[in-house]
């Protein structure tokens, strides 16, 4: 079997102290995730990461910063994921947009709402890169190499 890692990118999108979430059906259950997805073919990071948000939240944002990268393999499925984590600041609301299909709602939460319930995570990577994105450091986008 060859290993290969599933290259993602997620959007910590924070306005007034709440984060943009999305709440997913997953393995059964409802849970929350940052707007999130795989890279596409002849895509740029930075274009997954809006074109994710968008499509996951129907908001468009602007992007701001890299929050982190990060290796994680799901106990789940046992898949290595490669998550390139960027911080974003809200624009414009499409409020008649649809929603990815696999997608529940989008919902602004705060760190605390979001803590306080650790069973309806996606995973681990949901809080850790909320509190990467709040203790800092924001990493500049031309760490990005296209």
């Amino acid at each position: 079997m060859t290993w290969q890692p599933h290259i993602t990118v997620a959007t910590i999108v924070e306005d007034q102290g709440r984060f943009l979430l999305v709440e997913e059906f997953k393995a059964g259950k409802h849970v929350f995730n940052q707007p999130a997805g795989h890279l596409e073919a002849n895509e740029t990071l930075l274009e997954a990461a809006l074109r994710e948000t968008l499509e996951e939240t129907a908001w468009d944002v602007e992007l701001t910063g890299v929050v982190g990268i990060y290796l994680y393999t799901a106990p789940s499925n046992g898949v290595t994921y490669q998550r390139i984590c960027f911080a974003a600041k809200p624009l414009k609301h499409h409020a008649d947009r649809a929603l990815d299909s696999d997608i529940v709602r989008a919902v602004w939460m705060t760190r605390e709402e979001l803590l306080a319930d650790p069973q309806r995570w996606r995973s681990e990577l949901v809080p850790q890169c909320i509190e990467d994105y709040l203790s800092g450091p924001l990493h500049s986008l031309a760490l990005i190499r296209n």
